[in-house]
């Protein structure tokens, strides 16, 4: 079960906000088009949706190595060099991702604190402004993943996970 978790959980999360942010902007269309009424909370729940999406589908790509790189020089260097550029590449990621973590809970703690709330769906502004060091959090994990499976791989000799490639 874990591992099927581990294989789907962000396709569950983007299929999850990727359906509630297009049925609501559905209902929001039809009805400023027809009713020529619109509601603040459509617009918050597309927006906030959107951004946990962004960031829950930056740890997907991490996990499947899809984010855009420039990967010629990879084409000139043996296994073993492409390992140690992968591991450097995650490690120079995961310290920024860690940083952005800890910048981020800032913002968390000050909502939490003032107790701010969105405007149309009065809501805590803490579930939102969550997103960024929750989609962080998961990029770590997915880092975390990638560097273990790149270090074994280099350790065994082993051909490299590179991921699928969008031109070839």
């Amino acid at each position: 079960m874990l591992a099927s978790l581990n294989r789907n959980i962000e396709r569950l999360a983007l299929l999850f906000f990727y359906t509630m942010l297009v049925a609501t902007m559905a209902v929001e269309v039809v009805r400023r088009e027809v009713f020529a009424y619109s509601s603040i909370w459509g617009e918050e729940i597309v927006r906030y949706a959107f951004i946990y999406l962004v960031w829950i589908g930056a740890a997907s790509a991490v996990r499947e190595r899809a984010h855009i790189r420039i990967d010629v020089i990879f084409n000139y260097v043996g296994p073993r060099t492409k390992a140690v550029l992968y591991i450097f590449g995650d490690l120079v990621m995961l310290a920024i991702a860690v940083i952005s973590i800890w910048w981020s809970l800032e913002n968390v703690s000050v909502s939490w604190k003032f107790g701010s709330v969105s405007h149309g769906l009065r809501l805590s502004m803490v579930w939102f402004f969550a997103a960024v060091p929750i989609g962080f959090s998961l990029l770590v994990f997915r880092l975390i993943q990638s560097l273990i499976r790149d270090i074994a791989d280099f350790r065994t000799g082993s051909s490299l996970y590179e991921g699928a490639r969008l031109f070839d």
